[in-house]
């Protein structure tokens, strides 16, 4: 039997079929391996939330990526590692981006804004070591032993309380990184305990370092997730996998370093809890040969995160933390 089908049902049908497809939502990532592990959690995580939408995975090489034989310090940070996904959001080649939360500046270009921030892995550092230093602990391994760090930060509080070691620059990927260690061109490498264990790598953690000896990075362990600022709907879909005690603490963290106008190459290290509706910030700043440092603390209420973040910056100012900030972007400068 032939049934004729008038022009407007024929409309209205394949309306209804374009409407039911299935939407695809680009993410960008990093093609490092740790940035792949990180992408793909929060792929998998939005696929149970959001069965109906279709996230592909798309990958780019940054800047901090490709250059592997300079210090990040000497480059310049700023979006060091996340300028290229920036850049592809704003030309609609992407939706949105997942960063480790550490590597964002904490100002955006504009059109950009912070979407969501997931639940954060152990924030601290870990002293990976050669097999011939496995009985050693940080403050046991011997006078001169070549501890191995890319970041101004850790090396910074290392050299404050360890001023015995002898401290080279370490670049390259994970892997490439723990080939250097095992090969005997470092006795021990710190790295962060997080990125470790995404790799399952945990069994690499000779020694998660206490805060007492180096205060982590600001967002270190947790994942960013940077959008259009105009795509409303997206932000909305994003806060499904968003945690709200880390997006506090991490708020309050960028805060204090955005008020400090340092960037994620400088020395200043942090430290954030939560015990109730409470939230504690301890912050440091050091010089990077590790005589000067200024340190201290505030806490407040975890909903008032970011005006915590600038209270901390202009307590440590008032120590003496800008002028040691200055010394530092004016050896920098001198260096590049």
């Amino acid at each position: 039997m032939r049934v004729n089908i008038s022009p407007g049902l024929t409309y209205c049908f394949m309306t209804s079929v374009i409407s039911s497809a299935v939407r695809t939502i680009r993410i960008g990532s990093r093609k490092s391996q740790l940035a792949l592990v990180q992408t793909h959690w929060v792929q998998q995580q939005l696929q149970k939330s959001f069965p109906d939408i279709s996230f592909e995975v798309h990958t780019m090489s940054t800047q901090g990526d490709k250059i592997l034989d300079v210090a990040l310090a000497k480059i310049g940070d700023k979006g060091l590692f996340t300028k290229e996904l920036e850049q592809g959001m704003l030309n609609q080649e992407i939706d949105f981006a997942v960063h480790s939360l550490k590597d964002l500046p904490t100002n955006l270009p504009e059109g950009l804004a912070l979407a969501a921030i997931t639940e954060r892995e152990n924030p601290a550092d870990a002293l990976v070591v050669h097999e011939k230093h496995k009985d050693k602990q940080i403050d046991t391994l011997p006078a001169g032993a070549v501890i191995g760090t890319s970041s101004l930060r850790r090396l910074a509080q290392l050299r404050h309380q360890f001023p015995h070691f002898t401290f080279k620059d370490v670049r390259g990927n994970l892997n490439t990184r723990l080939a250097k260690l095992d090969a005997g061109e470092y006795d021990a490498l710190i790295l962060a305990t997080a990125g470790l264990e995404r790799l399952g790598m945990s069994d690499r953690v000779h020694q998660i370092l206490p805060k007492e000896v180096s205060l982590h990075a600001v967002g270190q362990g947790a994942l960013g997730i940077e959008c259009r600022t105009n795509d409303t709907e997206l932000i909305s879909l994003l806060k499904a996998i968003e945690h709200s005690e880390t997006r506090d603490r991490c708020l309050a963290e960028r805060a204090f370093l955005r008020d400090l106008e340092g960037g994620c190459q400088v020395p200043i290290g942090v430290n954030t809890e939560i015990n109730g509706d409470n939230l504690t910030l301890t912050g440091i700043v050091v010089s990077v040969d590790g005589q000067k440092l200024v340190k201290d603390s505030v806490t407040g209420q975890a909903n008032q995160a970011e005006a915590l973040g600038t209270e901390l910056a202009n307590l440590l100012r008032q120590q003496g933390a800008q002028e040691i900030l200055d010394e530092i972007f004016t050896e920098i400068q001198r260096g590049s």
